[in-house]
C-alpha cells in the first residue's frame, strides 16, 4: 500500500477504506460529510489529477490529499505527524495542504460565512473552515560559548 511499511498502515486510513463508514461516522473523522467531501474532490480533481506520464507523480489520489488537509485542520496535528503517518515527506505534506487550501478558497464554494451572516435567524454551518499555519520556532543554537560560566570564587 504506497510503500509504506506495516507500522505506518495502523495509523493512516485511506479514502477506499472511509467507504464502509456510516454518514455520521464519516462526518466525525473527517469534519464535513460525504456529500460536502465529494464537492470539494469535484473541485479538486481537475487541479490536482496528473495528466501525462512526464515528471513526478502523485502517490496520493485527489481523495488522501484531501483526507490529509482536513486531517492537518481538524486535529491540529503537526506537519511531521501526518507525514510520518502517511509515509510522505514533511515539506510534500506542507505542498498538498497549501494546494488544497489555494484551489478552495479560490473556488468560493467553500467560504466562511461574515459575522453579519452568523447572526441572521435560522443560519446553520454546513462547512467550518480553520485558516491555520505552521512556524517552525526559531531557538538559539546550543554551544558552550552561549553560556556563561562563573568561577567558585566569584560567587562567593
Amino acid at each position: 500500500m504506497h510503500g509504506r511499511t506495516k507500522h505506518e498502515e495502523e495509523y493512516v486510513m485511506p479514502y477506499q477504506e472511509l467507504q464502509s463508514l456510516s454518514a455520521g461516522e464519516f462526518r466525525r473523522l473527517c469534519g464535513v460529510s460525504q456529500q460536502t467531501f465529494g464537492e470539494m474532490v469535484e473541485v479538486l480533481r481537475p487541479h490536482l489529477e496528473r495528466q501525462g506520464k512526464r515528471g513526478g507523480q502523485n502517490k496520493l489520489s485527489v481523495e488522501d490529499q484531501l483526507l490529509v488537509t482536513l486531517e492537518y485542520w481538524r486535529e491540529y496535528r503537526s506537519q511531521f505527524h501526518i507525514a510520518t503517518s502517511w509515509g510522505l515527506h514533511e515539506t510534500t505534506v506542507g505542498r498538498i495542504i497549501r494546494k488544497v487550501e489555494d484551489i478552495l478558497v479560490k473556488c468560493g464554494q467553500f467560504r466562511l460565512p461574515s459575522q453579519r451572516q452568523l447572526y441572521k435567524p435560522g443560519w446553520e454551518w454546513k462547512v467550518f473552515m480553520v485558516d491555520v499555519g505552521e512556524v517552525e520556532i526559531e531557538r538559539p543554537k546550543k554551544n558552550r560559548n552561549a553560556t556563561t560560566v562563573a568561577s567558585k570564587s566569584a560567587i562567593r
